[in-house]
């Protein structure tokens, strides 16, 4: 009896043991399931701040010259969602960059404000298409001159502002670096709140109308509809080590007013990394928009020229800070 009683002590004792060892390692199974989960982040947050300064100083320079600084300042925030099929991206560029010489008031060179998001769903693995919608208002924030004028400003906050909402596919094996989106459905609304330059029928709205004395029969309109088809591509390579190329190219046109008229926007960048912290950057701006006039002074009048190529290019080395 005494046997017995201790082998079944014994059986026991070995059976409560064993199960705190598998309330043990099924502990730790769930902690490390948590910690993995915890490790999958469905948000993450990328922030730019750069600034691009140069200067040029004479002092008693016998080939002549006028002392200036120029200074170019930006800021990029990303905040991307990505979890099972679904992508979503959101993005905002503040630029603002101006020159100083020693003749001349201060005059802007740079003025951007820019809002994206795109929102991208993916039918299945195997496939690089993914369903896709699409957001984006631009503007600027200072008033801009046909310098050396600075009476009359030819652009205003909202004065243009562009907006585009459009759905469609986006094809991209590597998306991150190289995509194609396709939209048959864009909206393009261009803002003119400024009365004075939607009256003059600035960035193709319809400008007011007088009678033979002068006086407004009707007003400017602030704001142009279109509906027409977005083609745009995106690509992005290393060169070389410590060299990087960008290219963004968009192809717009409209349904009803021009159809086959089409709006480009493009922006090459090439980043030169000198570390961590100091870049040299190479940027090429192209537009053309059917709906924007050029305008040139002939006897003291303006005449319309017709909508022409525009170029901006830039050269800038700075410092930059991510986080």
């Amino acid at each position: 009896m005494r046997v017995f009683i201790l082998l079944l002590t014994l059986c026991i004792s070995i059976n409560v043991g064993a199960q705190e060892n598998i309330i043990t390692v099924k502990s730790e199974q769930e902690q490390d399931s948590i910690v993995q989960k915890d490790s999958i982040k469905t948000w993450t947050n990328k922030n730019k701040v750069g600034l691009d300064l140069s200067e040029v100083t004479f002092v008693n320079w016998n080939a002549g010259g006028s002392n200036s600084i120029s200074a170019l300042s930006g800021f990029i925030t990303n905040l991307d969602y990505k979890k099972d099929k679904i992508t979503w991206k959101n993005r905002a560029v503040i630029r603002l960059g101006g020159n100083k010489q020693e003749s001349q008031k201060l005059r802007k060179t740079d003025d951007v404000l820019e809002i994206s998001s795109k929102f991208g769903y993916q039918k299945d693995t195997l496939s690089n298409w993914y369903y896709s919608a699409r957001f984006n208002f631009k503007s600027q924030f200072l008033h801009g001159y046909s310098y050396p004028n600075r009476d009359n400003p030819i652009s205003k906050f909202m004065a243009p502002g562009y907006s585009f909402v459009g759905a469609g596919a986006e094809y991209g094996k590597n998306i991150e670096k190289m995509s194609l989106y396709l939209s048959p459905l864009t909206y393009k609304g261009t803002i003119v709140l400024d009365r004075d330059l939607s009256n003059a029928g600035s960035f193709g709205v319809e400008p007011a109308v007088y009678d033979d004395n002068g006086n407004t029969i009707r007003e400017g309109e602030r704001v142009r509809s279109e509906l027409g088809i977005l083609i745009t591509s995106a690509y992005e390579t290393n060169l070389f080590e410590n060299i990087d190329f960008k290219s963004l190219i968009e192809l717009y046109t409209d349904y009803v007013n021009s159809f086959g008229n089409v709006d480009v926007n493009w922006e090459l960048l090439v980043n030169f990394k000198v570390n961590d912290y100091v870049k040299t950057a190479l940027g090429s701006h192209l537009i053309y928009d059917d709906d924007i006039s050029t305008y040139q002074e002939i006897d003291g009048m303006q005449v319309e020229k017709g909508p022409k190529m525009q170029w901006k290019q830039i050269l800038g080395v700075g410092v930059i800070f991510d986080f």
